[in-house]
């Protein structure tokens, strides 16, 4: 069947409420495993990943940091505005150079309270050692249930990132069903993020810690990393009656020419992807390059790629994964790119073939979300034995 035809309904399983945990283990790599391999199902704990790890593999993270994404203003009224960061403007080049604006920013957000919050400007004072800072919110556009927001704030020595810090809350999934604590700054991050930019963390990495990577290490393993900025559009059901219908989110991806020679040395290894996230960045890696091939011309500009393209992108003739990486890394030269920065809005479905990755780490996903549809497309239709035996 066409990826496109897919309905929704086939992915779907009972979830109650009580086996979602609310709070993480205090010893992160003490998480249980549950192992897939050769058709096969068994179980065993996250401090023993090593022992599943073929010598020699290379493992893929996504090293985003989630950010302070939740900004509560109170009216002069008295009511509540909460104000959700989605992305940054589209006049940013990505999501680092808006974090680092001062003084002012524009963001694109979600509203909760929209309705009561016409044309007054949301103003919130912050308190430092310095004194008082006043961050103001001003409603500039509207586009669906989105609306652009500039924040200003009467210090322009402070990052957009350091007033998210002191004014915001982290952005809990909604499935935990509970209000963000101060243990959650820590806990809800791993413990290699290292640039701002997600509203969610990239959650399979959450279990590793210094003492796993150390055994890791000890087994031969690489390591390496992309960054892909997770949206709260990571958290949408898809609503739509087939996948055709469902609107995929875009994200921010930052991908180093290091990171491409370090696969194309490692082709022959084991290459095994972190989270959902690592997977939809190595595998827009590939087409990517194969929109290099196609277009040889195509400027950094219009590098990116959209939903459905991987199921549509013709090339003259089958291009193997060293070729596409081969023409990503000579084209980022012939641009003088160091670092390739730009958006994705793969959506990986079953029907899907991987180009880059051998093999995926990950937590379990909801009913009916694309994050499932991408597990189903890894392990075929025997998802759903894994879903039930967890």
């Amino acid at each position: 069947m066409y990826p496109k035809n897919l309905s929704i309904k086939d992915f779907s399983y009972h979830l109650p409420a009580e086996k979602i945990a609310k709070y993480p283990l205090g010893a992160r790599d003490n998480s249980k495993l549950l192992v897939y391999r050769n058709h096969e199902i068994k179980e065993d704990f996250y401090y023993s990943l090593h022992k599943y790890i073929p010598p020699s593999s290379l493992l893929i993270f996504n090293n985003t940091r989630v950010i302070e994404a939740r900004l509560l203003f109170q009216k002069t009224t008295g009511s509540i505005v909460e104000i959700f960061c989605l992305e940054p403007y589209k006049a940013y080049s990505d999501t680092s150079q808006a974090m680092l604006q001062k003084g002012k920013v524009l963001w694109k957000c979600l509203a909760g309270g929209a309705k009561k919050w016409k044309k007054e400007t949301l103003v919130k004072l912050m308190k430092t050692q310095e004194g008082f800072i006043e961050l103001t919110a001003e409603k500039k556009d509207q586009s669906g249930d989105s609306f652009l927001i500039e924040f200003s704030w009467n210090n322009e020595a402070i990052t957009f990132a350091e007033i998210l810090h002191l004014a915001g809350v982290i952005p809990l999934p909604p499935y935990l069903n509970r209000e963000a604590e101060a243990n959650d700054y820590k806990s809800y991050q791993t413990i290699y993020a290292k640039y701002d930019g997600s509203v969610a963390a990239p959650t399979a990495g959450l279990h590793f810690t210094e003492e796993l990577f150390k055994q890791l290490e000890r087994e031969n393993t690489k390591t390496d990393f992309v960054t892909l900025h997770v949206g709260a559009g990571t958290f949408m059901p898809v609503k739509t009656e087939f996948i055709q219908q469902h609107e995929m989110h875009a994200e921010f991806i930052e991908v180093r020419i290091e990171l491409i020679e370090n696969l194309l040395q490692c082709l022959t290894d084991t290459i095994i992807v972190v989270g959902t996230t690592s997977l939809r960045t190595i595998e827009s890696i590939y087409w990517m390059g194969v929109k290099t091939i196609v277009q040889p011309g195509i400027a950094p500009k219009d590098l990116y790629l959209t939903q459905w393209e991987p199921y549509e992108i013709k090339a003259t003739r089958p291009v193997s994964n060293t070729a596409a990486l081969e023409a990503l890394r000579e084209w980022m030269h012939k641009n003088e790119l160091q670092k390739l920065i730009t958006k994705t809005q793969i959506i990986i479905v079953p029907g899907y073939e991987l180009k880059i990755a051998d093999a995926l780490i990950t937590n379990f996903h909801q009913p009916q979300s694309t994050l499932l549809l991408l597990a189903a497309a890894v392990v075929g239709s025997k998802w759903k034995d894994i879903y039930q035996y967890a």
